[in-house]
């Protein structure tokens, strides 16, 4: 399995796309066993997407590009600006309160970053925010996305590691949560040191407020529908995500009337190239996943670290600064598939509940994408502003140190994570 590992990292390293790394390296393992039928090269990326949960994540892909076009992000925009305008680093702030709005639309913390740096990144930098603070600041609120249900990257955790979605989502609310509250504060003190204005001159009225929350209601109440439905039965993960999608057309097409046909068509193009690079990456990491268990991966893993302490929150903290550095070499969901079969276990075994150990795993992952060398969200946003990725580098160190503060409160404070899922499960 080291082979494997070894080969996988240096096929990243020549820059060979993720899925053939994975799926080269994988089929590595069938050669050094021959033993093993290598019909089963063929037959594990197939058997990898027969699962009826992980149809979830195609559906919610769709459902989150389908609510992009219906016109539900400009007015999420206006309601985020009308609430946090008048603060100080009036447009920052409001990248946070879009971020939190859009996980329930989107749950891609990529997608979520490339949008608001079009719609806010080029309006901030005109305003006199520095380049690599609004990269900043736009690449690390997109983590809240990633949190709040149905992030993408939740899904596949449960998946992969057989934990329960519903509850994952409930957690991934209250996560995204404190991210929210703790970005606005960093947003605020950096703001205020940089002399940053607020973008509005005085509060919104209780009019304003209430008249564009009349115009968002329908993207605000989907979370809290999908949410009930899971609670209560009506639906299963995925089938929470064709509702999503049905959701989305009756959304675009009768209420706010702003998805047409042609906008349709142009979503299903983009959903399949989205879905296709995903369910690519997927179905190739069963031959990875497979070689896993073979050989005894987690149980030396767990040797390995508890070697070093028992403690779980010692543990924990291990793991997270393991799956920080990972994060920064791979992709986040490859990070997800391979590593959930190996840690989830050993947690487990420490007696750290797998809901807890699912947001703590896939907070720390998403950060992968904003650090470099393979930091997707990062450089999607700076080519869009055009910033120098020295710049970003220099300004996110506030909002790095933030995210680190928020996952040592999760780990130490299981309960704030849990209660949700525990109060309605």
């Amino acid at each position: 399995m080291l082979l494997v590992a070894v080969l996988f990292l240096v096929f990243l390293a020549i820059g060979m796309p993720v899925a053939f790394a994975i799926g080269i390296a994988g089929l590595t393992f069938f050669l050094q066993h021959p033993e093993l039928p290598f019909s089963m090269a063929v037959q594990l990326p197939l058997s990898q997407t027969q699962n009826s949960p992980l149809l979830a994540v195609p559906l919610f892909i769709f459902a989150g590009n389908l609510m992009n076009s219906a016109g539900i992000t400009e007015r999420l925009i206006r309601l985020s600006t009308l609430l946090t305008g008048h603060i100080r680093g009036g447009l920052a702030q409001v990248s946070v309160v879009l971020s939190t709005l859009m996980g329930g639309v989107s749950g891609s913390a990529t997608a979520d970053a490339a949008m608001e740096a079009r719609l806010l990144g080029i309006g901030m930098v005109k305003k006199g925010y520095s380049k690599g603070y609004t990269a900043s600041v736009i690449g690390f609120t997109s983590l809240i996305t990633a949190t709040i249900p149905p992030g993408v990257g939740i899904i596949i955790y449960g998946t992969t590691g057989d934990v329960s979605i519903g509850q994952l989502f409930m957690a991934g609310l209250i996560v995204g949560l404190i991210m929210m509250v703790m970005l606005m504060v960093t947003v605020a003190i950096t703001a205020k040191i940089r002399g940053y204005v607020p973008e509005r001159s005085k509060r919104a009225t209780f009019k304003e407020i209430t008249k564009s929350l009349g115009e968002t209601i329908w993207a605000l109440i989907f979370p809290i529908l999908l949410l009930v439905g899971l609670r209560f039965g009506l639906f299963t993960p995925s089938e929470v995500g064709a509702f999503a999608c049905v959701y989305g057309i009756l959304v675009g097409v009768f209420v706010y009337r702003e998805l047409s046909w042609k906008k349709f068509l142009e979503t299903l193009r983009t959903t399949v190239g989205d879905v296709g690079a995903v369910m690519f990456i997927i179905a190739l990491s069963g031959l990875f996943r497979y070689g896993i268990p073979f050989e005894h991966v987690p149980q030396t893993m767990t040797a390995l670290i508890t070697g070093f302490s028992t403690n779980p929150h010692v543990v924990l903290m291990i793991v997270v600064g393991f799956l920080i550095i990972a994060g920064m070499f791979i992709e986040g969901s490859v990070c997800i598939l391979l590593f959930t079969p190996i840690l989830l276990p050993m947690v487990v075994a420490l007696g750290v509940d797998p809901v807890h150990f699912g947001l703590i795993m896939c907070t720390t992952i998403t950060m992968g994408l904003l650090t470099p060398p393979v930091g997707i969200s990062m450089y999607a946003v700076c080519t869009i502003l055009e910033c120098p990725t020295s710049a970003y580098l220099r300004e996110m160190f506030p909002f790095l140190i933030t995210v680190v503060v928020e996952l040592l409160v999760l780990i130490y404070l299981p309960d704030v994570v849990l209660f949700l899922p525990r109060l309605l499960f």
